[in-house]
């Protein structure tokens, strides 16, 4: 979804990476419908005795329970549908109730400066939520040229992910038609949280 340029030589703590391994999987899990070796790959995950882990162990189940033909039908009906799916996982929608508003601008403005720019063949503007995942995956990993501090990260967090992804998350949880996709709800709040926790510190 994003350009990616010469990745960071420097090397990321075992934190940082585990932080860069769910921003991964949740941007994977929303930008397109799940395919088979995604499916593979969720079945083999298992999670600890906290709340993201046992979420973690909740997407792993669901995915072994769930057919490939279902889970894509489940992606297709909750983010695209005809005309639009049930859920807009797009930041200025979220914000101010429409598409392409001041949020989307802001955020590219930010993105500039931070070596981040949108590959030409995607579609979707840049504030969707997967985008938003691979993009503080990048500033933590060094994807976009440099591993940014924590300042950064926090800076780009606070301005274009805390504000709104949280409540999408959690709509996302409790939206009575998800079965595969609500432990993915669930995870995503979470790991939101804990995220707005850390940079709180």
């Amino acid at each position: 979804m994003l350009n990616q340029q010469a990745r960071s030589t420097n090397r990321v703590d075992e934190t940082d990476q585990s932080r860069v391994n769910v921003y991964r999987l949740l941007a994977r899990l929303l930008r397109e419908p799940p395919d088979a070796s995604l499916i593979s790959i969720l079945t083999q995950m298992t999670g600890d005795s906290s709340e993201l882990g046992e979420a973690i162990a909740d997407l792993s189940n669901a995915a072994a329970g769930t057919s490939l033909a279902d889970a894509r039908d489940e992606y297709e009906m909750l983010f695209i549908g005809l005309g639009r799916g049930m859920l807009t996982p797009f930041g200025s929608y979220y914000l101010t109730g429409f598409m392409h508003e001041k949020p989307l601008a802001r955020l590219r403005n930010d993105m500039r400066p931070l070596g981040i720019a949108r590959n030409h063949d995607v579609k979707d503007p840049e504030d969707h939520a997967a985008a938003l995942m691979e993009m503080m995956a990048g500033l933590i990993d060094g994807t976009f040229g440099a591993i940014q501090p924590l300042t950064v990260q926090k800076r780009f967090f606070d301005s274009h992910v805390g504000s709104w992804t949280p409540h999408f998350f959690r709509d996302l949880e409790t939206c009575s038609s998800a079965r595969f996709f609500k432990p993915v709800g669930r995870m995503g709040r979470l790991f939101m949280a804990i995220e707005q926790a850390a940079f709180e510190m």
